[in-house]
């Protein structure tokens, strides 16, 4: 059985990323259903213990990295001020999770496949989705909170962010990984940004003053002037 200077050892890689390996490695060869965690473990050279010390389940290590993710996200929202623009804030969020897939464009394809395949892993993934939209939400349901509707705002801007990043994102993946996915997701986030981000509201412009020209007798008495005045107003 492997010790924990196995995650060290020169010319081996961290126990976790072996694991890691080993799994997607069985699951293109044979299958995930047909890929036990007895299998992923025997190929990494580790013993059950270390597998479950990393991952509560074999779902999980089809997607290692979103824990991560999702505490990078929730620091980030916990790190902003009151000035930041609530829905710039939460697309910049929504680009932390772009850059993990695109770290890996290689994992990240396989992995895109492979939840295609395995309903389970889909509904998986939606699960995690959902975690990362909620994370957007109570960002937004602070900052809007004086706000009327506060908390429909911003669990429809959440769930609008989350949308239009994953599409962006998923044709990405669907071309194989090829081009840069940044492109497509802030053209998917600016959207989201232009139609409920903050927008300045133009001044109002200010009326011209009424002047009034009253011709007078002189000497006339001040009541009478008055009147005129009166008198032209009412008919302007």
């Amino acid at each position: 059985m492997s010790s924990e200077k196995d995650e060290t050892g020169a010319g081996k890689p961290p126990m976790r990323d072996a694991l890691v390996g080993a799994a997607f490695r069985l699951f293109l060869e044979r299958g995930y259903e047909q890929t036990t965690v007895d299998d992923i473990v025997a190929l990494a050279g580790v013993g059950r213990r270390s597998f479950f010390r990393y991952f509560p389940s074999k779902e999980d290590v089809v997607f290692p990295d979103h824990e991560r993710c999702l505490a990078d996200m929730t620091a980030f929202l916990a790190g902003g001020s009151d000035d930041d623009e609530p829905v710039g804030r939460v697309c910049d969020a929504a680009r932390l999770v772009l850059r993990m897939y695109a770290e890996n464009p290689t994992f990240s394809v396989q992995r895109y496949r492979l939840t295609r395949q395995v309903p389970g892993l889909r509904a998986y993934e939606l699960s995690v989705v959902w975690r990362y939209e909620r994370a957007l939400a109570e960002y937004l349901r602070r900052r809007f909170a004086a706000r009327r509707e506060g908390t429909l705002q911003a669990d429809v801007i959440a769930a609008a962010v989350v949308a239009a990043h994953n599409n962006a994102l998923r044709s990405w993946l669907r071309s194989d990984g090829r081009g840069e996915a940044s492109s497509a997701v802030d053209h998917a986030l600016d959207y989201v940004q232009s139609v409920f981000g903050a927008v300045p509201v133009p001044p109002v412009a200010e009326q011209p003053e009424d002047v009034v020209v009253v011709v007078a007798r002189r000497g006339a008495p001040l009541w009478r002037v008055v009147q005129e005045i009166e008198a032209t107003l009412g008919r302007g």
